[in-house]
C-alpha cells in the first residue's frame, strides 16, 4: 500500500511540475509574441528627485533586442543591442561602441532599477530556471523559480505571481544566492493587444532602499509586426542612433 501511495505522490509532483513549466512558457510567449515593438517612458525616482527617459524597443524571439533612447536630449541617440546573451552600447557623444562584459550584468541600466541582465536574459525564466507551483487560488498561481544546475544566472530564486486568465504576472520577487530578497517588480493596468495581454505599468523597486524606484509606462505596443533584421546587427547601433 505504501508503495502505491508513493507512486501516486510522485505522479502528482510530476503533473504539477509539467503544469508549472506550461504556465511559465505561456507567460513568456504572451509577453513577447513572435516580435514586439514598444514605446516606453521610464521615470526614476530617488529621494524626491525624478528623472524621465523615453525609448523605443524592438524585440524578435528570445535572442534579439534593440533599444534606442529618444529623450532627454543629453541621452538621445544612445542605443543598445542584445544578441544571443551578449550586449553592446553605442554612445553618440564619444562615437564609440562598447561591449558590456558579463561582470557588469548586475549594474543598473541607465541609472534605473533595471539591470543589464534584465535586458540581455529575456528568455532566462524558461531556459535557466526550474519552476515549482507553491500556491494556487483560482486563476492566481504563485510559482517559485530555482536555477538549473550550472545555469548562467545571477539570481538565487525568483517568485512570480501569475494570473492564468491572461498569463500576466502581478508581482515578481528576486532573491540573491543566500535567499535574501533583493528587489521586486509590480505590474498593473493589463490591456489586451491583439491576441496578447500585457501590463502597461511596471514598477521596479529595491527591497532594502527606501524612496527609490523605477516606473515604466508603455505608451505604444505592437505585436507580431515585421521588424527589419537591420535592427539586430551591430551596425544598427550607430545607424539607428540618429
Amino acid at each position: 500500500m505504501s508503495k502505491i501511495i508513493l507512486i501516486i505522490f510522485i505522479s502528482m509532483l510530476n503533473l504539477m511540475a509539467d503544469e508549472a513549466r506550461e504556465i511559465i512558457k505561456k507567460l513568456d510567449e504572451n509577453f513577447r509574441g513572435k516580435s514586439i515593438y514598444m514605446k516606453l517612458e521610464m521615470k526614476i525616482l530617488f529621494m524626491g528627485h525624478e528623472r524621465s527617459m523615453k525609448m523605443q524597443s524592438y524585440s524578435e524571439g528570445t535572442k534579439k533586442s534593440f533599444v534606442k533612447i529618444t529623450y532627454p536630449p543629453k541621452d538621445k541617440g544612445i542605443t543598445f543591442l542584445s544578441l544571443d546573451g551578449q550586449m553592446w552600447q553605442y554612445v553618440p557623444k564619444i562615437e564609440r561602441i562598447i561591449k558590456i562584459p558579463s561582470s557588469m550584468m548586475l549594474q543598473k541600466w541607465m541609472g534605473s532599477d533595471i539591470t543589464n541582465d534584465d535586458i540581455v536574459k529575456q528568455s532566462s525564466i524558461v531556459e535557466d530556471y526550474e519552476p515549482k507551483i507553491i500556491k494556487k487560488e483560482g486563476s492566481l498561481v504563485t510559482i517559485e523559480l530555482l536555477p538549473k544546475e550550472n545555469a548562467p544566472v545571477v539570481w538565487g530564486k525568483i517568485v512570480l505571481n501569475i494570473d492564468t486568465k491572461s498569463y500576466t504576472s502581478s508581482k515578481d520577487i528576486f532573491y540573491d544566492e543566500e535567499g535574501k530578497e533583493v528587489r521586486y517588480f509590480i505590474y498593473e493596468n493589463v490591456k489586451k493587444v491583439g491576441n496578447y495581454y500585457i501590463p502597461t505599468y511596471w514598477r521596479v523597486q529595491s527591497s532594502d532602499v527606501e524612496g527609490r524606484y523605477t516606473e515604466i509606462f508603455l505608451e505604444e505596443v505592437e505585436y507580431d509586426t515585421k521588424i527589419s533584421e537591420e535592427y539586430f546587427r551591430k551596425s544598427a547601433l550607430k545607424r539607428f542612433s540618429k
